[in-house]
């Protein structure tokens, strides 16, 4: 009996085993036909694919710049690029204020890439007019110039060029018949407000002065100058508002192209008028001859407050040395990089006439040795 038990046992587990391999053969069979496929079509396939995907991503890469709206910038890199500009920075070559005007020029000519030719006046406002002819005569792009002239002596000028097509915009002193008209077609300007910055210079020396009613102030300007006199005429008038008496003293343009030409016309004021408590000097390359100005006077920089306009190394030192007390800062390197800049605007982009106010902060002996450095790199 035990022995038909093992057998029929044996017999069962011989069964099971057969039942399984059947049951496993069809799980298999697609196997063994899928492995052909794949060692051969896939493997084909992929190595045909390959080279086939780079070029459908290539478009892509090369269309993304489209993202950045605006025009292309120029093949070498600088968007105003091609531009011929003429720019008056001013006086001569070398002095202290226009040269500084003059590096905010070049330095934007170099960001830019604008072709940038200077012409300098001496600060004489006719020869202003007749190279402003001469420069349109040129047909450049766009002219900076200085407003010295004023509206009435530059606007025939101002009119051909704008006829030609030619962008001018101003710095210094302020256009304001000529900005209104053409500020549409990019004529702006950059510089102080005059009249509120000779204002504000004698109300400024006043108070830090300790001036008071019936003090004796000489103020040597340019009244005489339309436009540019503004400032010049600020100054009297704060000095007078507050009751001081006031000597005026217009510079000849003999000292306006060369200070060292006033010394004896201040040596015979001082001479003549002891008593003087207030000195401002509206001319920026006077007021860097302030030291040597009173020096040559035998003043003694205690007894007598001065003041002007325009900082300068020279500048710098006469407020270390106690020879000048305090300067109203108008920021001038600005002049020269943001008409280069203005003008770029408007031929490369339509752009319409910026005005900017860039003389509002005052020197003196409290702050100068911040702005030393930036001084005697001709930057402020």
């Amino acid at each position: 009996m035990k022995k038909n038990m093992l057998v029929r046992i044996l017999i069962a587990i011989l069964v099971l085993g057969m039942l399984a391999s059947c049951a496993a053969a069809p799980t298999q069979a697609p196997a063994a036909t899928e492995a052909p496929a794949a060692t051969e079509a896939p493997a084909v396939v992929q190595a045909t694919e390959a080279p086939t995907a780079a070029p459908v991503e290539e478009p892509t890469a090369t269309t993304a710049p489209a993202e950045t709206s605006g025009p292309a910038p120029a093949a070498d890199g600088k968007w105003c690029s091609g531009a011929k500009i003429i720019f008056f920075p001013g006086g001569s070559p070398g002095g202290p204020f226009e040269t500084v005007v003059y590096n905010g020029a070049v330095a934007a000519a170099a960001d830019l890439g604008a072709d940038v030719e200077y012409v300098w006046s001496d600060w004489d406002p006719a020869k202003m007019v007749t190279q402003l002819g001469e420069a349109i005569a040129t047909n450049p792009d766009g002219i900076g110039i200085m407003g010295h002239p004023g509206d009435d002596a530059y606007g025939p000028l101002v009119e051909e060029a704008e006829a030609a097509g030619i962008i001018v915009t101003s710095s210094n002193t302020t256009l304001p018949k000529l900005e209104a008209a053409y500020k549409s077609n990019g004529f702006g300007y950059v510089g102080a407000e005059l009249y509120s910055a000779g204002h504000a210079l004698g109300m400024e020396a006043i108070a830090r002065g300790g001036l008071k009613e019936g003090d004796r102030a000489m103020v040597w300007g340019l009244l005489a100058q339309p436009g540019r006199g503004e400032r010049t005429r600020g100054v009297v008038d704060a000095l007078e508002e507050s009751g001081l008496t006031v000597d005026y003293l217009e510079i000849d343009d003999a000292t306006n192209a060369d200070p060292a030409a006033g010394i004896a016309t201040f040596v015979g004021y001082a001479s003549a008028n002891p008593d003087v408590k207030l000195i401002i000097t509206d001319h920026g390359n006077l007021t860097s001859s302030q030291q040597a100005l009173l020096e040559a006077a035998s003043l003694d920089p205690a007894s007598v407050y001065t003041a002007g306009f325009d900082l300068s190394a020279s500048t710098v030192e006469a407020i270390k040395a106690g020879f000048t007390d305090l300067v109203i800062d108008q920021q001038q390197w600005l002049q020269g990089y943001l008409s280069i800049l203005q003008i770029c605007l408007t031929e490369k982009f339509l752009f319409t006439g910026l005005h900017i106010d860039t003389g509002a902060g005052f020197a003196h002996k409290d702050n100068v040795e911040m702005l030393a450095d930036l001084v005697g790199q001709q930057i402020r």
